[in-house]
């Protein structure tokens, strides 16, 4: 088996599928990548057993085999060739020949049956979303969802798939990001919870991408194809909380801000909140917002005034700084409405321009009690 192949466009392939192998593996077969050689088509592919990630390069070659390949070790010597052509022969005594302009390097391989197959979705449903609607909901939400392992329901992002729209949810059970697009739509009621990892790699390659995503799923198994990659993960087993539920429906009081501005006096002033709360004090009155934060401990404090647009009673909430500038940080609009209705409710978050025809992004902050 040999083929010819870019070094640099081998380089960027592996480096894509690189994401997908842990440091520490159970099994020392997934620490290598599998390369299928099908004539003129190579298929590269790595795996955690939960996630498995393909990618189908265009190379020169006549011959067919399969090798699993040492990943950190081609990893490190294809960084350090400049762009040139890369032969790679499989040789009898169990080492793979890489030849360069400059020189020969040999590696160990396993033979490719060893690497654990990826699993073949029987009947699965289909949705079709472009890519840029894809990186677009996951880097919206996937800040938002937990680390517990207690829950692990809520460490994923979970997608909601209908006739009328698709619906991304993540929440930690402090924090709660609903985004929704009515101009994308699946043709039947589906949904399941995508864990974090695969759903970063997605993130990294599909910004600069514009192709379609074939999203295809059953009840244990997701696969993602575009472009060359083919991307499948094991879903998170499990029913996710009923989130329209605690968004809550009346919210009288309304504040309409300048995002850039409310962003950087909550940075400001956070910095003398107590290390352990984080907490921060909003106290808006007439078209005034006033942003307070106090360490006790230290006799820290600071204080900003802003002014506003604001429609409601005079209020007093109270909020962990850290979320409120996760979410402030996420949105890019100009300005910003936060909408909340008493100083023990949720705040809700929502961009008030920037989107685009059928998107809605609401952010859901839940408060923390003020010591008067």
């Amino acid at each position: 088996m040999k083929f010819i192949v870019s070094s640099s466009y081998l380089l960027k392939q592996l480096q894509v599928l690189g994401s997908v192998i842990n440091s520490n593996n159970t099994l020392p077969i997934l620490d290598n990548f599998l390369f299928e050689l099908n004539n003129n088509e190579l298929t590269v592919s790595s795996s955690d057993l939960e996630t498995t990630m393909s990618a189908t390069l265009s190379i020169d070659s006549t011959s067919k085999g399969s090798v699993a390949v040492p990943a950190k070790l081609l990893l490190e010597i294809l960084k350090t060739f400049p762009e040139q052509p890369l032969t790679f022969t499989v040789e009898d005594n169990n080492t793979v020949e890489i030849s360069s302009n400059s020189g020969k390097y040999a590696l160990a391989y396993a033979a490719g049956e060893e690497f654990p197959k990826a699993v073949n979705l029987e009947d699965p449903s289909v949705t079709v979303v472009p890519a840029e609607v894809l990186a677009t909901a996951v880097s919206k939400t996937i800040f938002a969802a937990g680390n517990d392992d207690l829950r692990p329901v809520m460490s994923g992002v979970f997608f909601q798939f209908s006739p009328e729209g698709l619906i991304f949810v993540a929440t930690d059970a402090h924090k709660l990001v609903k985004y929704a697009r009515t101009d994308v739509k699946a043709s039947q009621v589906a949904d399941f919870i995508m864990p974090k990892k695969p759903l970063t790699i997605l993130k990294s390659i599909l910004g600069s991408s514009d192709a379609e995503v074939k999203i295809e799923y059953n009840d244990s198994n997701a696969t993602f194809s575009f472009d060359n990659y083919i991307l499948m993960c094991r879903l998170i087993d499990g029913k996710y909380p009923n989130y329209e539920a605690v968004i809550p429906k009346e919210n009288p009081n309304k504040l309409m801000i300048d995002r850039s501005l409310f962003l950087s006096s909550v940075r400001r002033v956070a910095i003398f909140s107590n290390k352990t709360t984080h907490q921060i004090r909003l106290k808006i009155a007439g078209a005034e917002l006033n942003v307070s934060a106090e360490d006790i401990d230290y006799s820290n404090k600071a204080e900003e005034r802003l002014t506003c647009d604001y429609q409601g009673d005079d209020l007093q909430i109270g909020f962990n700084s850290r979320f409120l500038t996760e979410m402030l940080t996420n949105l890019q609009s100009d300005m910003i409405m936060l909408e909340m209705s008493l100083p023990n409710r949720a705040g809700i978050l929502t961009p008030v321009d920037g989107l685009e025809e059928g998107e809605t992004v609401t952010m859901l902050v839940m408060p923390v009690m003020l010591n008067s």
